[in-house]
């Protein structure tokens, strides 16, 4: 979404707390990504990425800035920040956290783009992540309960959306779409409220990105040259991000996913990370019942009156029914 001048950030005041980096001459919006803001900045030293957390926290920044740094000394395709003149690498202007990075060169390629050999070395890739992270982040850290969507709320959502939806004045084709899927998706959870995941057996956590998926990712030509966007860095099932991961990179256009590149991927994964299979499996049973009882898109547009991510909702929503329908030759794709 096109952000107007009148958001722009100080860049001249920012630019003063790094020498090296020069005088300002342009900064342009990059309009891709939903929870923060970021701009292709262009100095007389070159291009830069400039970004503002805008749910700023400098402690949590500073320590994602710090794992990249690690991370890349132990090979992995990151871009860690540029420090300021004072050794930090976070700017905090008028309470607003900035962040400066080196501009990669770069694009952004979905799974369709991607050979199955290159889903291969897309599943050892977020291996390494995992591995590495496990080197360079404090140990003892509790990961969050978890627990699974309980029925009963979903259903009480469904009905909200539904009312939300159906009241609109000027209905579009999305409102149509968003009605089928809600009441599709209620009969489905109907149907399958048995197969809920038990609380109890917590699963195996450890660092993790947090939020994987193709435009946290930068290709040159055939090779990851950056994984980007570490805010959501923190201690997570590591299965459960591998399977996340898959089937955003992996869906069709119609919601089914591409088994054969999944398959590809889950076995580097696996190999990579340590996994075993069986953590898969159990990782898609959960992921698949979390898009079962998942409406984030449809709360965007209803309830925040936000539409950035609109054009997610049909394969998405297409997915979770097909996913029921094919569920053991998804967990055989990751587990096989």
């Amino acid at each position: 979404m096109p952000r107007s001048s009148a958001t722009l950030p100080p860049v001249s005041a920012l630019l003063r707390r790094y020498p090296p980096v020069g005088e300002p001459l342009t900064c342009e919006p990059v309009t891709q990504g939903l929870l923060n803001h970021g701009y292709c900045l262009t100095t007389t030293r070159g291009r830069f990425f400039l970004k503002h957390h805008l749910d700023g926290d400098p402690d949590a920044i500073t320590r994602q800035h710090r794992a990249t740094r690690h991370l890349q000394a132990l090979g992995v395709p990151v871009a860690p920040p540029v420090e300021a003149g004072d050794g930090d690498t976070v700017a905090v202007i008028d309470d607003r956290c900035y962040a400066l990075h080196p501009w990669i060169d770069g694009r952004h390629r979905h799974g369709a783009q991607l050979t199955t050999a290159e889903a291969r070395r897309l599943g050892a890739l977020l291996g390494l992540v995992h591995t590495r992270l496990a080197q360079v982040m404090e140990r003892d850290v509790e990961q969050g309960e978890h627990r699974s969507a309980d029925p009963v709320d979903t259903f009480a959502l469904i009905d909200r959306l539904l009312a939300l939806t159906r009241g609109r004045r000027h209905r579009d084709a999305f409102d149509e779409l968003a009605e089928h899927r809600l009441v599709e998706r209620r009969a489905l959870l109907e149907e399958q409220s048995h197969r809920r995941p038990p609380a109890a057996g917590a699963p195996a956590a450890g660092w993790v990105h947090g939020d994987f998926h193709p435009l946290n990712l930068l290709y040159r030509d055939a090779e990851p040259a950056a994984i980007v966007d570490w805010d959501r860095l923190g201690v997570q099932p590591r299965a459960e991000e591998a399977v996340r991961a898959a089937v955003i990179f992996f869906v069709r256009p119609a919601g089914q996913l591409e088994l054969a590149k999944v398959r590809a991927y889950a076995r580097a994964y696996r190999r990579a990370a340590g996994a075993a299979a069986g953590e898969l499996a159990a990782a898609v049973h959960r992921v698949w019942w979390e898009r079962l009882n998942d409406f984030w898109i449809l709360r965007w547009r209803y309830q925040l009156h936000d539409r950035r991510a609109d054009p997610q909702f049909p394969a998405a929503s297409a997915l979770v029914v097909w996913w029921t329908r094919e569920y053991e030759a998804v967990c055989q794709a990751f587990a096989g």
